[in-house]
């Protein structure tokens, strides 16, 4: 971990209002960074990266936390609270530009599906929802979008013969 991604993830952390929210933002922020670095074609060393996130859980906020505790809290009930909060997505998409918001939903499932091969839970639940709305969320805005200019595209050789 870098000092760049570490200052990215604190300034997303700093924007929460009380030590419970900034909590959360540091949790989903840090874990949402994690998981993208997965998505590489390069073999990884996870030993060597989860002691690096581990160092920096440490210090920022307190033992008794790891990379594992915080994918294990994004994958349970009170994740999905963080995830909802104008406050982090503002800022997490404002700092935490190397994660675009969009992704948001499919790394979340990734650790559902990480979760679920390891510990063998059933992944239904408000994480697997939140998810799930945000999908039918996309879809309507895509459809909206194409009949937009679907409509545009209509309207033009009218304007165009005027």
């Amino acid at each position: 971990m870098n000092p760049e991604l570490q200052e990215k993830i604190l300034a997303v952390t700093r924007c929460g209002v009380d030590r419970h929210e900034s909590t959360g933002f540091f949790r989903v922020a840090l874990g949402l960074y994690y998981l993208s670095g997965l998505m590489t074609k390069e073999t990884l060393d996870f030993k060597r990266l989860d002691r690096q996130f581990n160092r920096f859980i440490y210090h920022t906020i307190g033992k008794g936390h790891s990379i594992t505790s915080i994918l294990q809290y994004m994958s349970g009930e009170k994740v999905v609270p963080v995830l909802e909060s104008k406050r982090f997505l503002r800022a997490f998409g404002e700092y935490c530009t190397e994660v675009p918001l969009e992704n948001i939903p499919f790394l979340l499932g990734l650790n559902l599906s990480v979760a679920k091969d390891i510990s063998k839970i059933d992944v239904r639940g408000p994480v697997a929802d939140y998810i799930e709305r945000q999908r039918q969320l996309r879809e309507a805005a895509e459809e909206a979008a194409q009949a937009a200019a679907d409509a545009g595209a209509e309207g033009a050789p009218a304007r165009a013969s005027e």
